[in-house]
């Protein structure tokens, strides 16, 4: 069996969940293990921080279906506990595992944040400048390390609904801040302005960008990708300068 937490390690997990919770428009399932001998944490030193959560709901309405986060020797200043905090001395590192289902992708893409970002654009279609409303925007992850978006986008000066069709590669970012779409193959026969296909294409490397996965004090690179069917598993290194506390 497992050991259970000391009365100090279940002090720090309480104030780390309630940290974390409070970054959080939502969340499912949130569970924090801080493991940490008594005669050490006096001193201020934490062996190591685990931290997995279900179903996490972030700024711009992006959802979170699995997030796990290992930090490894973390210093603390032990005086913060007592104050509800936990005050790190100096930066730690490590490492996090984010999943993305294509219905939180979805989920984004039809969000007010994201249909107004869309919406402020401005369109060039058939050589004239115009702006756009997207109607419906439906975004899969079909397999064979694609992604696929299908839209229909209102097309605001000539009432004219446009149908946008597309797959793509979804590749990292140099910095590794983001995820971004190369490789854009059309799936319909007419043509449609490269803008319009453009600007669903920044929509999507706005909704993966890391810094909206980003807690207070903690911060993400992405170091591997995976595409399966259904799903994005992102691979990232984390950068911790303190735990989010309430």
């Amino acid at each position: 069996m497992p050991e259970s937490p000391g009365i100090g390690e279940q002090a720090l997990n309480k104030v780390a969940e309630m940290g974390i919770s409070s970054q959080l428009d939502a969340v499912e399932n949130l569970d924090v293990n801080i493991k940490a001998e008594p005669l050490k944490l006096v001193q201020g030193e934490v062996e190591a921080v685990s931290i997995a959560g279900e179903g996490l709901v972030m700024q711009k309405d992006l959802r979170m279906a699995e997030m796990d986060m290992q930090i490894n020797n973390v210093a603390i200043n032990p005086l913060s506990v007592a104050l509800g905090k936990i005050e790190l001395t100096k930066p730690a590192m490590g490492k996090a595992r984010v999943v993305l289902t294509a219905a939180d992708i979805n989920r984004a893409f039809n969000s007010e944040y994201v249909r107004n970002q869309l919406q402020n654009q401005q369109i060039l279609i058939n050589g004239q400048t115009t702006k756009i409303s997207p109607e419906h925007v439906n975004f899969d992850l079909p397999g064979n390390g694609k992604v696929s978006i299908d839209a229909s986008v209102l097309v605001v000066d000539t009432g004219v609904v446009e149908k946008v069709a597309f797959s793509a590669v979804p590749e990292i970012s140099a910095d590794g801040k983001t995820v971004y779409l190369k490789d854009v193959e059309s799936s319909q026969n007419q043509e449609v302005s490269p803008q319009l296909t453009q600007a669903l294409i920044d929509a999507t490397s706005e909704i993966l960008d890391l810094s909206n996965f980003d807690l207070e004090g903690m911060s993400l690179r992405v170091n591997q990708l995976e595409v399966d069917t259904g799903k994005l598993t992102l691979q990232a290194a984390a950068d911790v300068a303190q735990i989010p506390t309430a």
